[in-house]
C-alpha cells in the first residue's frame, strides 16, 4: 500500500476556527488520515499522512471548499506510521512566532514570492542575493542551501535576536527560506517592517525546491516534524551528500535522537556506534543524574 504525506498552509480569515476544527476532524477521520492541523482566525497549517487515494480525496475536498481552495500542497512519500494519531486544534497562530497574528490576510505584510524555477535561475546566473534560512538550529544541521545564512536560533520566536546579524544586508536582495513556506510568510514581513527593502520568500519552501531539483543546491536532507525526521528526494543519486555529523566523534551521520534523560530530552545527531557507547544520553551529566533518579 502506498502512503503519502502532505504539507500545506493558507493564510485566510477563518471566522469560526472551532467549527473549522470540527469539520476537519470529521473529514480526516472519514478518510483515515493522521497528522497535525492548526487552525486560527489567520488560517490553517497542516501535515497529514494517509493512503495515496485518501490523500487525493482530502485534497479534492479542500479544493472544493471556498475557504481553503487554492492551497499549494507539498507531497512526499510516507511510511504509514509517520504520525501516531490525528491532532486538530484551534490556536492563536498557525505557527508560533511571537511576531503577531494575521487576522486580515488581505492586508498582511509579506515578502514577494519567488518560485523554485526562478531561484534556480538566480543561482545559475550568479546574481547577488542572500538566502536567509529561518528554521531552527537543529533543522539546519541536516541540510541547507549552499552558501545560505543560517539563523542558528533554537526557536522561530527567537528570530528577533537574529536580526542584528544581518542588518548590514538591508539594501540587498534577501530570500527567506523555511520548510514549507509558512514561517517565511511572517519572517519576510518582519524583515520588511524592520527596514529591509528587497525581501522575497521561496514559494512552497525548501520542500518544493527539493521536489523539483533533488540533490541540487540544497545539500543534505530536510528536517520534518514527524516520525520520519528527515526526508530527501532521489537520495540514491550520487549527488546526494550527508552534511551533518555526529556530535561525539564527528563522523558523517543523519541519526537524530532524543537524550534518554527525560528532563533533558535534547534533540541531537549521534552516530549509532557512539549512541550505543553513550547509553542514549547526550552527556555524562545526564547519564549520572538519570542514574541517581532511578
Amino acid at each position: 500500500m502506498s502512503f503519502k504525506v502532505i504539507l500545506y498552509y493558507k493564510y485566510v480569515l477563518v471566522a469560526d476556527p472551532i467549527k473549522a476544527v470540527q469539520d476537519q476532524r470529521e473529514l480526516c477521520l472519514r478518510l483515515g488520515l493522521k497528522g497535525r492541523i492548526l487552525i486560527s482566525k489567520e488560517g490553517i497549517n497542516g501535515t497529514l499522512e494517509g493512503t495515496k487515494d485518501n490523500i487525493a480525496k482530502y485534497v479534492e475536498a479542500m479544493n472544493s471548499d471556498e475557504l481553503f481552495s487554492g492551497i499549494h500542497f507539498k507531497y512526499s512519500d510516507g511510511t504509514g506510521a509517520s504520525f501516531l494519531k490525528l491532532s486538530i486544534k484551534a490556536r492563536e497562530e498557525i505557527v508560533t512566532s511571537g511576531l503577531g497574528t494575521e487576522e486580515n490576510a488581505e492586508n498582511r505584510i509579506t515578502g514577494k514570492y519567488l518560485k523554485p524555477e526562478e531561484l534556480k535561475k538566480w543561482i545559475e546566473s550568479g546574481k547577488e542575493f542572500y538566502i536567509v534560512d529561518m528554521r531552527n538550529d537543529y533543522e539546519q544541521k541536516s541540510g541547507y542551501f549552499e552558501g545560505s545564512i543560517l539563523s542558528n536560533v533554537p526557536n522561530f520566536r527567537d528570530i528577533p535576536k537574529f536580526l542584528p546579524k544581518i542588518k548590514h544586508l538591508k539594501d540587498k536582495e534577501i530570500l527567506t527560506v523555511c520548510t514549507g513556506g509558512v514561517r517565511c510568510e511572517k519572517a519576510s514581513g518582519y524583515l520588511m517592517q524592520n527596514g529591509f527593502e528587497n525581501v522575497y520568500q521561496l514559494e512552497g519552501g525548501i520542500h518544493s525546491y527539493m521536489e523539483k531539483y533533488p540533490n541540487e543546491d540544497f545539500k543534505g536532507k530536510l528536517y520534518v516534524f514527524d516520525k520520519r525526521i528527515l526526508i530527501g528526494f532521489n537520495t540514491e543519486d550520487s549527488r546526494h551528500e550527508v552534511v551533518s555529523s555526529c556530535e561525539r566523534c564527528g563522523v558523517k551521520s543523519e541519526n537524530y535522537v532524543n537524550c534518554a534523560y527525560d528532563v533533558c530530552h535534547r534533540h541531537y545527531i549521534i552516530c549509532e556506534e557512539c549512541y550505543k557507547k553513550s547509553g542514549g544520553f547526550c552527556n555524562l551529566k545526564c547519564r549520572f543524574v538519570s542514574r541517581l533518579a532511578s
